[in-house]
């Protein structure tokens, strides 16, 4: 047997889990029979699974999460501790518009998950897809206490749905750059935008990796597609940017973030950048893999991208080709009044909905008040007591072999059901004590976290859900226009925010200026 130690963050989980776990072995399945202790109790359970109450759920799940098999013992032991027959349809790739497409056809699961912040789900409360969660909060503590998060989800007092908002109070997000090179040529992880400058120029330059070829650029990143975020958003909260998603004239009114008096002059650092050419020129071509790829090959010197459980990764890549290798990363670099910062807050994430179609809907109610709790947190963490894991003393420790069997990621992960719903590692904190560099994936999060700018207004508003694709391409196509020099950076700017306007950009200043005087007014 395969067994792997844990401590630590789990521990408190455990006591309480314990308890519940010991006595809740029953199954169909012939391998939970066995541990069920006798024939007659597997009968029992054979017969008490006839009454069990059908759910069945469609959600995006996670691609990074193992595929649940039939006779998961998991799924079954929430059957039995909630009385359901649970049936979980994952659709391919995470892809969430095949849910969209399923809703649309009218094949309503009992519970469906899907983008939260989108005119499709949008289109589920509008179009009556979906019923209220408000009937069924006395009796489900733990869903009452996760929306006390979220209380701005709300439309007209009704809560539809349980939203999951990725990065909305933690952040994993950091420039990282190739410390040897920086060894190299003798400089430090730049702390001003100054010291950045310098930084990218050597990279690009100075042959930082000694190999007499001029073949390396300072900094790359993963193309800009709308509005939302931007391969430079720590130029812009250095020049003093204020709020994430919109900001206040001098007057108190809402604009859009991109027409503050900060953007010009950030624009103009950016395009200074471009033009020497320290920046990857397909920049704004780059997904997320072909910008890993120039990084770990030794093209960049740098890059803007997740850390967190994705630092030994980004280390190792490296390493394959250049084994002496090490990465850095710290606070992004501070402007001339002495602002920063680089994350913004989340507002977007996954929406988990009990639908019209649910002929019980007081035991979906319950099926998804387990899954926001402690006791199915640590089901799905942990596992089953005696087959999945076992106490030696106050350490937990994994039967890894027998985790394999029923959909938990290798070295202490989670559970399939774990991932995406309602839960990623990074939102709830978890990282088993067997993860590589757990202490360095630890400190990114903090660092990231520290800049992470706060969100103007909470929620997306449904006006600004209807409009973002058509204002997000404007402002798409006129930030590659100013940073290309097709056109200036102050027309271009003025041109951006007549055009962003003109094409609903005006409509969605209106919503959201209405849900920040109710937001002030509280």
């Amino acid at each position: 047997m395969k067994a792997k130690k844990v401590t630590g963050l789990l521990l408190a989980f455990v006591m309480a889990f314990s308890m519940t776990a010991c006595g809740n072995s029953a199954s169909t399945s012939a391998d939970s029979a066995e541990s069920s202790g006798s024939g007659e109790e597997a009968a029992q359970d054979q017969a008490d699974s006839s009454e069990r109450v059908p759910i069945r759920w469609l959600t995006t799940g996670d691609t990074a999460a193992e595929v649940i098999e039939d006779g998961d013992r998991i799924i079954e032991e929430i059957n039995n501790r909630l009385g359901i027959d649970l049936t979980v349809e994952i659709v391919p790739e995470g892809n969430t518009e095949k849910v969209n497409v399923a809703m649309a056809s009218g094949d309503f699961p009992d519970i469906v998950t899907g983008a939260y912040g989108t005119s499709a789900t949008q289109q589920w409360i509008d179009d009556g897809m979906v019923i209220s969660l408000n009937d069924y909060m006395d009796s489900s503590p733990d869903i009452t206490a996760w929306l006390e998060d979220y209380e701005w989800s709300a439309q007209d007092g009704n809560y539809y749905g349980l939203p999951f908002i990725t990065q909305y109070e933690t952040a994993n997000s950091l420039v990282i750059m190739r410390q040897d090179w920086l060894d190299n040529l003798g400089l430090s992880y730049p702390e001003t935008l100054d010291e950045m400058k310098e930084v990218l120029n050597a990279f690009t330059f100075n042959d930082p990796d000694g190999n007499g070829q001029d073949d390396t650029f300072g900094y790359t990143a993963q193309k800009l597609t709308d509005s939302s975020s931007t391969p430079f958003d720590w130029v812009f909260f250095a020049y003093g940017l204020e709020y994430a998603d919109y900001t206040l004239d001098e007057d108190g009114n809402i604009i859009a973030w991109f027409e503050d008096d900060s953007f010009v002059p950030a624009m103009q650092y950016i395009k200074e950048l471009w033009d020497s050419g320290v920046i990857d020129p397909e920049l704004m071509l780059n997904d997320s893999t072909k910008k890993e790829e120039k990084f770990y090959q030794g093209k960049s010197g740098s890059m803007l991208a997740p850390l967190f459980r994705h630092v030994s990764r980004h280390e190792s890549s490296v390493q394959e080709l250049y084994p002496e290798a090490t990465i850095s990363y710290g606070l992004p670099p501070k402007g001339p009044d002495g602002a920063s910062g680089l994350n913004r807050q989340g507002k977007s994430g996954m929406f988990t909905c009990i639908t019209t179609a649910c002929e019980n809907p007081d035991k979906a109610a319950e099926f998804l008040n387990f899954m926001v709790s402690e006791e199915g947190n640590n089901l799905l963490r942990l596992g089953i007591e005696g087959i999945h894991y076992t106490m030696d003393g106050d350490t937990v420790v994994f039967n890894e072999e027998e985790r394999a069997k029923d959909a938990f990621s290798p070295d202490g992960w989670a559970h399939a059901l774990a991932w995406g719903s309602f839960y990623w590692p990074l939102e709830s904190g978890y990282l088993p004590d067997t993860e590589p560099n757990r202490e360095r994936a630890l400190e990114t999060v903090e660092l990231a976290s520290e800049c992470q700018i706060p969100n103007l207004i909470k929620q997306k508003t449904a006006v600004e859900i209807e409009n973002a694709s058509v204002a997000g391409d404007v402002f798409t196509q006129y930030f590659s226009d100013m940073l290309q020099g097709k056109i200036g950076i102050e027309e271009g700017a003025q041109k951006l925010s007549e055009e962003w306007r003109a094409q609903g950009g005006q409509e969605i200043i209106d919503s959201v200026t209405e849900v920040y005087q109710t937001q002030s007014a509280q």
